[in-house]
């Protein structure tokens, strides 16, 4: 009896073992499938769209295709012939030297030193009065910025030509038509300047002061011999800027009535452009604008990269 049960017993150990060998062998495939499908769907390139480097790539040569295409329509469908005639006559060109650099240019330029000069001093005075810690000097100071920055500069010179002496007769702006100039340019520039000049100095840090009146300075004496200096050293390239800015504005001196010898570059170029029926000299007191116009833009990026590196 022992060995049939013996036998049975080996036989069913044999069977389960054949069992588990065979389930282990049938997790092991399963698993090895997975694994190929998981590695081969890894190896497939995925489909994507543009990067967004190629989409701005791309819209910034696009935009170079527009561009390109208008300039290229203007320079087909213009009249270069009639172009030329009206505004490249060598001869009406030649005509106007050397009176348009000894006469218009020089007063172009004296007109505006001189209101520039007018409008820093009031401009500077406003800029005190906007920060006093008086009521009235601060209403006024506000006032006037409002006022001569929400006029048009045209009517600022009506107003100097026509009003003043109206309203004062028998009195004369002392320096004829360059004192006209003068007031009218430095009272539109003084409300610009006034608040660059304030934005300055409250840009100056608040140690600066209290430094200086721990060491016996009056307030006045701080703010003339520290707080100002260093103001200014900020506010230069927007003052630049202004002279620039100045410098076109005094184009408008043809309303005070000037006569030949006080022409600035666009009385000038008027005249003659009237006088030939061209507009050949126009075009050329243009260029002797853009002669100290782009100088002065280069001077005022300049002095906003070293304002920039200084602050850094």
């Amino acid at each position: 009896m022992d060995r049939p049960v013996r036998r049975e017993r080996r036989e069913r150990g044999l069977r389960v073992a054949v069992r588990l060998m065979s389930e282990t062998k049938t997790g092991k495939t399963g698993e090895t499938e997975t694994t190929k499908t998981t590695a081969g769907a890894q190896l497939q390139p995925r489909r994507r769209g543009l990067t967004r480097r190629q989409k701005r790539a791309a819209s910034r040569g696009l935009q170079y295709v527009v561009f390109v295409a208008a300039v290229a329509a203007l320079a087909v469908t213009a009249d270069w012939g009639g172009l030329r005639n009206q505004f490249a006559q060598s001869d009406l060109a030649g005509q106007m030297f050397p009176d348009i650099i000894t006469l218009a240019l020089k007063n172009t330029v004296l007109y505006t030193v001189s209101g520039f000069v007018f409008g820093l001093v009031l401009g500077m005075v406003v800029a005190l009065m906007r920060l006093s810690s008086v009521g009235p000097y601060r209403w006024v100071a506000g006032i006037y910025i409002e006022i001569f920055r929400g006029l048009p500069a045209l009517l600022i010179f009506i107003f100097v030509g026509v009003a003043v002496p109206l309203a004062f007769p028998g009195t004369e702006i002392p320096g004829g038509t360059y004192g006209k100039v003068a007031l009218g340019l430095g009272l539109v520039a003084a409300a610009y300047m006034a608040e660059t000049i304030r934005a300055g100095i409250q840009a100056v840090p608040k140690g600066q002061m209290e430094a200086a009146r721990s060491l016996g300075f009056s307030h006045a004496r701080a703010m003339v011999s520290i707080i100002i200096p260093q103001a200014f050293r900020i506010v230069i390239p927007p003052l630049t800027n202004e002279l620039v800015l100045l410098f076109k504005d005094s184009s408008l001196v043809l309303f005070l009535g000037v006569t030949l010898e006080e022409r600035e570059l666009a009385k000038f170029g008027r005249d003659l452009a009237s006088q030939t029926a061209n507009s050949t000299p126009i075009l050329v007191a243009g260029l002797c604008y853009l002669l100290v116009t782009v100088p002065l833009g280069f001077v005022v990026r300049r002095l906003e990269a070293k304002a920039g590196e200084a602050t850094r």
